[in-house]
């Protein structure tokens, strides 16, 4: 592992595919294509960007961690 990779974890959270929570998770580990933005893919690509932000909303109240983007770059 070096400084600056990225890693991202899911569960399923039922049994629907809306339910799942990675893109590994959505594409059956890459045995199902799917379409992200009209474009078919099984994994993240070079070039590719990751953005990820969230929020706890409580009774009156929001937390957030803000937006946290990587963007993949060709491995040399």
């Amino acid at each position: 592992m070096n400084p600056g990779d990225l890693l991202g974890t899911g569960t399923i959270s039922g049994p629907d595919p809306d339910s799942l929570g990675c893109l590994m998770e959505l594409s059956s580990n890459g045995q199902r294509p799917l379409s992200l933005n009209g474009v078919t893919r099984k994994f993240l690509e070079d070039g590719d960007e990751v953005i990820f932000s969230g929020v706890c909303k409580g009774d009156g109240y929001n937390v957030g961690f803000g937006t946290c983007s990587g963007k993949f770059e060709t491995h040399i």
